[in-house]
């Protein structure tokens, strides 16, 4: 599925593209990439991007599954809104945006995921359990830290439910940027990517 705004079939939306909020964390563009590939989406998955902030990796992930739906779960009333605004600007039509906390407001969603992304700064361990317990076999969780409490935290997650596959990436690039009249390479902010495959258990 393609937009206007994005008439390509590819991910990898650029940042600027997407409406912004002050203080509202994105998830950049390198890194999304990165977490989408992880997350191995099939054309009819059901994905639930828990702690959805600025709403990229429900929108880019909408567009690569029409036949599918994302629920983006958030629990700002102000980001609700700009999860909706974004999802206007590219026309996708398969995300439902949940105003929530997690796992609070689970019991309102009636179909299972099988795909799960869960964005950092949130107690992770016990909302990676929870959410394992909702998963089909095969399901696969991926999960977002920027800091190495976090990382240690979903290890110990991922091997408590015994997961299988197990991935752990640190995503991190530079970009290219022009600063007074010198062209420099600025760095991105590291993120840890986790992932992992419900298996029989």
């Amino acid at each position: 599925m393609t937009t206007p705004l994005w008439p390509y079939v590819t991910p990898g939306i650029p940042d600027d593209l997407f409406e912004r909020l002050p203080g509202i964390p994105m998830t950049k563009r390198e890194p999304r990439l990165a977490i989408l590939s992880m997350l191995r989406l099939s054309v009819n998955s059901v994905l639930w991007d828990i702690g959805a902030g600025t709403g990229t990796i429900s929108v880019e992930a909408a567009l690569m599954i029409p036949q599918g739906q994302v629920v983006a779960i958030e629990r700002d009333s102000d980001v609700v809104q700009l999860i909706r605004t974004n999802c206007d600007r590219f026309g996708v039509k398969n995300v439902r945006v949940v105003e929530g906390s997690a796992p609070d407001c689970f019991g309102l969603l009636k179909q299972p995921p099988d795909r799960v992304c869960i964005g950092g700064g949130r107690p992770l361990k016990d909302l990676l359990e929870t959410v394992w317990e909702r998963l089909p076999l095969g399901g696969r969780v991926v999960a977002l830290s920027t800091s190495l409490e976090g990382l240690y935290a979903l290890s110990e997650a991922l091997a408590e439910v015994q997961a299988l596959n197990i991935e752990v990436v640190q995503a991190a690039g530079n970009r290219l940027e022009r600063r007074a009249n010198s062209q420099v390479l600025a760095a991105i902010d590291p993120l840890f990517i986790l992932c992992g495959e419900k298996g029989e258990g």
